[in-house]
C-alpha cells in the first residue's frame, strides 16, 4: 500500500478536483461581476417572496414601505438628528399627499445605517364594517410616490416639470430644507404588488429648483370696479366688488400717496379705477405674487337694462 491511506488519496482526488486560482480567476471573469445596492437586493427579494405566497393565495399582497437615504457629511453615523426630521419629515409627507391628491399619513417605523437611512410607512385606516370591503386596488400612499418619483427625477435630469405645477411647492419646500443641512436624498418606494419605484434629489436638482423659482413679471391693465372698505394714508385702498361677505377685495396701491388724499375718498364711496395687474411668474408657471397699481380714473360702467 506504499504507506498512503485512504484518507490521503481522497484528499487527492480533492485537490485535483478543485479550481485553481486562475482558473477561478478565469471563471468570474466569464460570468462577470456585478454590484448591487441593497435597496436592489431587497426589491428581488420582496418580489420572490410575493411570487411564491401567490402560488397559494393570488390575491396576495406585500406590505408598502418608505425608504428614505439621506446622505451627506454628517450621516455617516446612521443617526437622525432632530432637527433634520422635523425640516424634513413633514414636507415628505405633504409632497407624498399632494401629489396624491388626497391626504397621505405616514408613520416612521425604523431607522437604520448606511448613511442614515429612515423607513416608514403609509398609516393603515382602522378597519371598519364599511371599509373592510372597499380595499383600493393601488393606494392612495403609491399613486402619490408614483408621481412624486416622476417628478424628482425630471428634476435631477433639468426636464420640463410644469406637469407636476400642483404639487412643486411641496417638493421646494422640501429641497429648501435638504440644501439648509447640505443633505441629499434618496427615496425608495416597496409596493404592495411587489413594484419598485427609486428617485433623487441631489445638489443638481435642488439647484435647478432654485433656477425654476426665479420670477419674470407679467403687466396688463384692468379696470376696478367697486366699494371703498378700507384706506390708509400711505396709499393704500381696499376695494371690495360686490356687498356679499365672500365678494372678492383687491388691495390697490397709489405710487403716489398724495394723489390718494388729493381724491378725499370716503369709506363706503363706489370707485372706477385702471390699475396695473402685476403677476410675478416663476418658470412653472405658479403666480409667486400679485399687486394692483392705481393708474387712472375709469370711466363709470353704465347699468345694462334689465329685461321685462
Amino acid at each position: 500500500m506504499n504507506g498512503e491511506s485512504w484518507r490521503d488519496r481522497r484528499q487527492a482526488l480533492q485537490d485535483d478536483a478543485r479550481p485553481s486560482a486562475d482558473e477561478t480567476a478565469r471563471l468570474l471573469d466569464e460570468l462577470g461581476t456585478e454590484t448591487r445596492a441593497d435597496e436592489e437586493v431587497e426589491a428581488d427579494h420582496r418580489a420572490s417572496r410575493l411570487a411564491a405566497a401567490r402560488e397559494y393565495d393570488p390575491g396576495a399582497r406585500n406590505d408598502e414601505e418608505l425608504l428614505l437615504r439621506l446622505t451627506g457629511p454628517d450621516t455617516e453615523g446612521g443617526a437622525l438628528r432632530f432637527q433634520w426630521g422635523d425640516a424634513l419629515l413633514h414636507p415628505v409627507e405633504s409632497a407624498v399627499s399632494a401629489a396624491a391628491g388626497t391626504p397621505v399619513r405616514l408613520e416612521l417605523t425604523g431607522i437604520s445605517a448606511g448613511s442614515t437611512v429612515v423607513h416608514a410607512r403609509p398609516v393603515t385606516p382602522e378597519a371598519t364594517e364599511s371599509n373592510m370591503l372597499a380595499v383600493p386596488e393601488v393606494s392612495a400612499a403609491a399613486v402619490g410616490m408614483s408621481t412624486l418619483t416622476e417628478l424628482l427625477g425630471a428634476l435631477e435630469s433639468e426636464r420640463d416639470v410644469r406637469e407636476w405645477s400642483r404639487l412643486f411647492e411641496s417638493v421646494e419646500v422640501l429641497s429648501r430644507a435638504l440644501g439648509r443641512y447640505g443633505l441629499d436624498l434618496g427615496v425608495t418606494w416597496y409596493g404592495a404588488d411587489g413594484s419598485t419605484r427609486r428617485a433623487r434629489l441631489t445638489a443638481r436638482g435642488r439647484q435647478y429648483v432654485e433656477q425654476l423659482r426665479q420670477t419674470q413679471d407679467r403687466d396688463q391693465e384692468i379696470t376696478i370696479s367697486g366699494r371703498i372698505t378700507e384706506l390708509r394714508e400711505s396709499g393704500w385702498v381696499k376695494v371690495k366688488t360686490g356687498t356679499a361677505k365672500n365678494a372678492y377685495a383687491y388691495d390697490v396701491r397709489f405710487d403716489d400717496p398724495e394723489e390718494l388724499l388729493r381724491m378725499r375718498p370716503g369709506l363706503g364711496d363706489n370707485v372706477h379705477f385702471r390699475v396695473r395687474f402685476r403677476q410675478r411668474l416663476d418658470a412653472v408657471g405658479i403666480a409667486r405674487s400679485a399687486e394692483y397699481t392705481y393708474l387712472g380714473p375709469a370711466a363709470e360702467q353704465t347699468a345694462l337694462p334689465l329685461l321685462p
